[in-house]
């Protein structure tokens, strides 16, 4: 099968590797239809994680059920998925308490906990940037798509990781109906973390980023655009709220946030939203950080640490709320709001391209180019 291969920092490559096949009795086969490019993917092209040379990309990944191990009694041949990028057993003590982000079985180092399809550092599994993927405790994973799988399956696509993980920051944050919400980054997950925001009835919704088209979209769902190469965004969002602050915030940029002049600095969005979250309000952290970054641009953060304004978020008596997301916690509920046409979160999506042309889309997506703002693959579709 063909797959996107990593041949190291900022290179990658289409190429054939050994077709995934059925290894356990609970396992299903997925020929992948669509499949995501994540901003999370771009850590590891970059260089910055410890992802081998010749494993595979794709954790956000949607597809068609080709074969069925032996223990598998509810998916059958012909279904169409939608597969969570966390890889989760569904019995042990955390997948039981709804934690499926940090599935202590799927996950083969004993000192972490969580699994991912072709991710650093988050067990053995192969990514779906390829023609077809195997799908361990397949009953447990797969999410049933309806008859309009085919016709919307960039909206469905996104259900693999950035919806539900835009919506996991809004559920840590604590976004209720009349609330003014507050979102530092506009990529595709910032930009989920506003349309749940909106979703779940929030009454503003302010987003703070520098890129123009990135900005264009979140004012294109009702969000009020803050542009911090233009203006000190907790001074634009204090004005928003009356000097109050918003009610809550979530981070959705992570361990590579950096400046306007590209200067990085980890704890830029943290310390921005303690600032711009009033006193008592809360917070959700759904951008990745790590626990070392060797590639970072200071001491503290090499060792995943961050110059944290702790005093000043005890001092205000907020609440944080942070990690992945647990995408089936929220799955099915978002998969029937885009059914019934009360969610598009393909409103983001800029290019759809066949899986030969990932090498360009990867180039093109990390260097922010203007109009790249989600890439969608389709390994079905010609060059």
């Amino acid at each position: 099968m063909r797959a996107v291969v990593y041949e190291g920092p900022r290179q990658v490559s289409v190429k054939d590797v050994p077709d995934a096949r059925i290894e356990r009795p609970t396992d299903a086969l997925v020929r992948i239809t669509t499949t995501n490019i994540c901003g999370s993917d771009l850590h590891m092209y970059e260089g910055r994680t410890d992802f081998e040379p010749g494993r595979w990309f794709g954790h956000e990944n949607m597809g068609e059920v080709v074969e069925v191990g032996d223990g598998v009694d509810k998916l059958r041949v012909g279904d169409q998925v939608v597969i969570p990028f966390n890889v989760a057993c569904g019995h042990c003590k955390n997948c039981e308490r709804g934690l499926t982000n940090y599935c202590l079985t799927a996950q083969p180092e004993t000192a972490f906990a969580g699994a991912a399809y072709g991710f650093a550092d988050m067990g053995p599994w192969a990514g779906g940037q390829a023609e077809l993927l195997r799908v361990p405790w397949a009953d447990f994973n797969c999410l049933r798509l309806g008859e309009d799988a085919d016709e919307r399956a960039s909206d469905y696509v996104m259900l693999a990781d950035i919806f539900p993980t835009g919506y996991h920051a809004t559920e840590m944050a604590g976004v209720q109906p009349g609330d003014q919400t507050v979102i530092y980054g506009a990529g595709p997950v910032g930009l989920m973390a506003a349309l749940s925001a909106t979703i779940r009835g929030a009454a503003k919704v302010m987003v703070v980023d520098r890129h123009p088209d990135r900005l264009a979209l979140a004012e294109s769902i009702g969000a009020i655009a803050i542009d911090d190469s233009e203006v000190d965004p907790v001074e634009a969002v204090l004005e928003q709220t009356m000097g109050l602050g918003a009610d809550n915030g979530c981070e959705c940029v992570g361990y590579q946030a950096h400046d306007p002049g590209g200067d990085e600095h980890p704890n830029l969005t943290m310390n921005r939203l303690v600032s711009s979250v009033r006193f008592t309000g809360r917070i959700g952290c759904v951008g990745v950080f790590v626990p070392q970054d060797p590639g970072a641009s200071d001491e503290l953060a090499k060792q995943g640490q961050l110059a944290f304004d702790y005093g000043m978020f005890w001092f205000k008596g907020q609440q944080l709320g942070s990690g992945q997301a647990p995408v089936k916690k929220y799955n099915r509920r978002l998969r029937d709001l885009i059914a019934e046409g009360r969610a598009t979160p393909s409103f983001i999506v800029s290019h759809e391209l066949p899986l030969d042309r990932a090498p360009e889309a990867y180039e093109r997506f990390d260097a922010r180019e203007d109009g790249w703002t989600k890439v969608v693959l389709k390994p079905g579709l010609a060059a």
